[in-house]
């Protein structure tokens, strides 16, 4: 039978586009209104705050979060390649942005390791070609604290005219102005891909890709803090192969290790460890979890200022941070040219982290979120810091999984926990100066643990799934040891090129009958199966396409094991030299027989079928190339007597086929040519016999 199809009713989409485009332009009092509450989420929900629900939950949150993110923002700073004053900074202004531009109610954002990470290195890269030496460490020189004085701790100054700036500036001044560049350049592209709704790039991003970049970069973060770990001194190593040669130099120098950090590393690492895993273990018996790393910190700090560790053991040190804002500065446009190539990767991963940990987090609490909102509030949580001094932010799964399990509610609590890091900004910040950098170093590779222990998911990744367990490790290894952006890139390409093979070289089966039944399956996988006499059923389980054309003819020919075009032109033989015979009045033929034994010799024994049934349940797509390929075999086969019918096409593939002439044109064979399953096909075989 042959279903009747809807009749479709024709767009005009020339119409429909300059509807939308006259509403899009179109300005009035409610449509303003409804922009600023679409853009700015809070003047929706923060009228609508139910004080004594959530209040509580906001603040304790609030507070927990701001006491993990100063500890943090100190410690990431070495990653970034920049003064903990900046990542204070960054800290701070994240949050009161996405306060008002964010649609999740969870999640953190603020300083990542990883965004961290991507910023250092470019840093680190552009110190490198303006001359500065990357191990120019200047030895802190005591004082308040105050910008003045932290101003003069810069080394050696630079007259950088050649990338535009025509001040002297130097090592600190040159390394935010990269970071600020960076960041403004990474706000605008996200904002740009909010404005045209490109948020579907972050589909190109698969979780073994997001899993073994973030192992591969946890790897490079924890080699980098080695060298803090044990005190020696060795060359921040840049470019690729970075992990390696960072390796070699730390062995290298091993006899020139610190022991006054050596020993404060272990003891930290230790106690940070311990705490960690009694916390996952009683966690659900603490309402909110153990400070254990502003613990470490204020207990090192007073360890290390009241013994004297920097003068006695020449243990390095935070050094002087200064308290207060820094007047706002306008990023340099012409390092904003130099990072532009930098900023795209920095600006996909910082916002698919963010909208995948939204999305996770509103699923788990019933609510939804708006991802071009969060593509808009994470660029301008960096376009705006970056005038404040201020780096690269994204969202971060462990302060959110912090936030939730200690009561948060709203965004209420990132500005509970942005007004305890102004607290540190204004006040408590040179409190800091005689912390060591050992400490930081040992909070940033504890931070890690989580991506560190995907190594021991590997055996389960690889059970579940081979392919995405080789995306995996191409991805992390491409990431450690070569460079982060390389190794996204290599991760998505490569992935996406698992996707072509896989349709390039699909699953391919002949079909046998349930027994009793209307169905049918895979006989080489499934036991007592019987095959319908004079019938083949060949089951092709991709989209047919030009790659995967020549694979389709071959796996069908090799199953049926018939090639038509073979035996076309063996058939053609026979017949020429049987004519032949016949003309010089011989009536016998090559192989000595006679004229009918030669009509038995000329139909192979390997024939059994009179049908061909192609199963095109699984062939989601049709290209011209899949069209002609579906002629040729109609045409090959009819040579031979066969015939092929289709079953299981779905509404796109049959609109492919009437446009590519299968069905003749006025589809009058269509119905003796197409059915809705392969039992209908089946039956119509059995019947033309």
């Amino acid at each position: 039978f042959l279903m009747e199809r809807k009749t479709r009713v024709k767009i005009k989409r020339k119409e429909v586009m300059l509807a939308k485009l006259k509403k899009s332009c179109s300005c009035t009092p409610q449509k303003l209104k409804n922009f600023f509450m679409d853009f700015f989420p809070v003047l929706r929900w923060l009228p609508k705050y139910r004080c004594k629900e959530y209040i509580w939950g906001d603040v304790m949150s609030g507070l927990v979060i701001g006491i993990i993110l100063v500890p943090q923002a100190i410690a990431y700073s070495l990653l970034a390649g920049l003064k903990p004053i900046y990542s204070l900074y960054t800290s701070f202004f994240a949050n009161i942005i996405y306060f008002l531009m964010g649609t999740s109610r969870h999640v953190s954002v603020g300083i990542f390791s990883l965004i961290s990470l991507m910023v250092g290195q470019v840093v680190d890269r552009e110190l490198l070609l303006a001359g500065f030496d990357l191990n120019d460490d200047a030895s802190p020189s005591l004082g308040d604290g105050s910008l003045q004085n932290d101003s003069l701790s810069n080394t050696t100054a630079f007259n950088l005219t050649t990338v535009g700036i025509n001040a002297e500036c130097g090592k600190e001044c040159y390394a935010i102005g990269i970071a600020t560049a960076l960041t403004f350049v990474a706000g605008v592209y996200q904002v740009l891909m909010g404005i045209f709704r490109l948020g579907f790039v972050s589909m190109y991003l698969s979780e073994s890709v997001l899993d073994g970049f973030a192992t591969g970069a946890s790897l490079t973060i924890l080699t980098a803090q080695v060298k803090y770990l044990i005190g020696i001194k060795i060359p921040r190593s840049q470019g690729h192969g970075m992990l390696v040669i960072t390796w070699i130099n730390i062995f290298r120098n091993i006899s020139q290790a610190n022991l006054c950090d050596v020993i404060t590393s272990a003891i930290c690492i230790v106690v940070l460890v311990t705490a960690k895993e009694l916390g996952d273990r009683y966690k659900h018996k603490l309402k909110f979890p153990l400070p254990t790393e502003l613990v470490v910190i204020v207990v090192a700090t007073l360890v290390s200022h009241y013994g004297k560790l920097n003068e006695v053991y020449a243990s390095s040190v935070s050094g002087a941070i200064p308290t207060g804002f820094i007047p706002p500065k306008v990023p340099e446009f012409n390092l904003m040219l130099r990072v532009a190539v930098d900023a795209l990767p920095l600006a996909i991963v910082s916002f698919v982290f963010t909208v995948s940990l939204s999305e996770m987090f509103a699923k788990k609490y019933a609510y939804t979120i708006r991802a071009n909102q969060e593509m808009f509030a994470v660029g301008f949580c960096n376009i705006i810091p970056s005038f404040f001094h201020s780096f690269a932010t994204s969202a971060a799964l462990a302060k959110t999984l912090v936030k939730t399990s200690t009561g948060c509610q709203t965004q209420v609590s990132g500005v509970i926990s942005a007004m305890v890091v102004l607290l540190v900004l204004l006040f408590l910040a040179p409190l800091f100066y005689s912390l060591q950098k050992c400490v930081l170093a040992c909070i940033i590779i504890v931070s890690l643990r989580g991506a560190l222990r995907k190594f021991g998911d590997v055996p389960a990744r690889y059970h579940m799934n081979k392919v995405d367990t080789l995306v995996w490790i191409v991805t992390m290894s491409a990431s450690a040891l070569v460079s982060t952006e390389i190794g996204l890139l290599v991760g998505i390409v490569f992935s996406m090129l698992c996707i072509i093979v896989r349709t390039q070289r699909p699953r391919t089966a002949l079909l046998g009958q349930i027994q009793d039944t209307s169905f049918y399956e895979d006989d080489l996988e499934y036991e007592n199966l019987s095959t319908v006499p004079k019938v083949k059923i060949f089951r092709f389980e991709a989209p047919l396409y030009y790659a995967n054309r020549n694979y389709f003819l071959k796996s069908l020919y090799r199953l049926t094991n018939l090639d038509p075009n073979l035996e076309v032109a063996r058939r053609k033989k026979y017949e020429k030299k049987e004519k032949q015979h016949l003309k010089k009045g011989n009536h016998r033929t090559p192989n000595g027989l006679g004229i009918g034994e030669t009509t038995l010799q000329l139909v192979p024994k390997q024939i059994d079928f009179q049908t061909l049934i192609v199963d095109c349940s699984s062939i989601s797509f049709l290209d011209t190339t899949g069209v002609n390929t579906l002629k040729e075999i109609l045409k090959d086969y009819k040579n031979l007597n066969i015939s092929v019918l289709l079953a299981c096409c779905n509404p796109s593939v049959i609109d492919t086929l009437k446009r590519g002439g299968y069905f003749g044109r006025d589809f009058g064979c269509m119905q003796e040519m197409l059915f809705y399953s392969i039992h209908n096909a089946v039956l119509f075989a059995k019947d033309q016999k």
